[in-house]
């Protein structure tokens, strides 16, 4: 057998080795690494290589090795799991670089981080001023969190007292003009009704790149052709709508009557639906 010819099998066996046991350590191995985990990735990778294109050494022996860097730290990541200070040293701690609105700057040193690098992460969170963050923090992992001062946050509904509707994920029924029936049946709908929800759109489902139905049930379309428009849901501002109506007839029937027993009654009614409406309403805008 040429040697070309074995490299590339040897290459193929290894590639499906590691990304087998890079499946078996878990997501965090692409994600999160921690210093261990650094150092043992870059020394599988040199293994898998080394393995690939050297013909003379033996597989089984490669494998091996492999094998032993990977079930390392395995072991570490259940150990780190039940002991913190084994955790804090394998992983690392967080180190505060800006606390109560003030740089730490020996926590810079420490770091090897000059201010520079720090204003560039600080960039990197919109954040353009050292004095609009009340606490910042380098995670083990790298990264920057960043904590503003309160009067720099921006508002939320919660600030404001607006009440604001829950959401739920999404669920992607169409994708590349094909209809997924899983999330379909998740949100309890069938291909009937999507077909109904199509039609009220004036699209067919060969026409249709992504279709994804929201938690109130409501289904967005972006269409194979940029060029279209698609109408946006109207259900809900039309509910919202027909209630305000019934709402104002109810006032107008309590104000065009005699009979005091109607007039109370519509008035009555009417004050109900206004509550309701109030309830509602942060869930049927938008």
């Amino acid at each position: 057998m040429p040697d070309w010819l074995i490299v590339v099998l040897r290459s193929l066996l290894f590639l499906v080795v590691l990304f087998a046991i890079t499946k078996w350590l878990g997501k965090k191995q692409i994600s999160e690494l921690s210093f261990f985990e650094y150092v043992t990735g870059i020394t599988i990778g040199n293994i898998g290589a080394e393995m690939a294109t050297g013909i003379e050494k033996s597989i089984a022996n490669g494998i091996l090795s492999i094998v032993t860097f990977a079930v390392v730290p395995f072991l570490a990541g259940i150990i780190s799991l039940k002991n913190k200070p084994f955790r804090d040293f394998v992983e690392g701690k967080g180190t505060v670089f800006i606390k109560d609105g003030k740089i730490m700057e020996d926590n810079l040193k420490k770091e090897k981080y000059t201010i520079d690098e720090l204003l560039d992460l600080l960039r990197k969170k919109s954040v353009y001023q050292a004095a609009d963050v009340e606490f910042a923090v380098l995670e083990a992992t790298g990264d920057l969190n960043v904590l503003l001062k309160k009067e720099n946050r921006p508002l939320t509904a919660k600030d404001l007292g607006i009440a604001v509707a829950p959401s739920k994920e999404p669920q992607t029924v169409i994708m590349d003009g094909e209809i997924l029936d899983e999330p379909l049946s998740t949100i309890g709908q069938s291909r009937r009704w999507l077909h109904t929800e199509l039609e009220k759109l004036g699209v067919t489902i060969e026409n249709v790149f992504l279709g994804q139905v929201d938690s109130y049930g409501q289904l967005t379309v972006d269409l194979f052709d940029d060029k279209l428009q698609v109408p946006s849901p109207q259900e809900k501002p039309l509910l919202l709508s027909t209630m305000k109506k019934c709402q104002a007839d109810l006032e107008l029937f309590a104000l065009g009557t005699e009979v005091e027993k109607a007039k109370h009654m519509y008035s009555q009614n009417s004050q109900k639906l206004q509550e309701a409406i109030d309830k509602v309403t942060p869930l049927l805008r938008g």
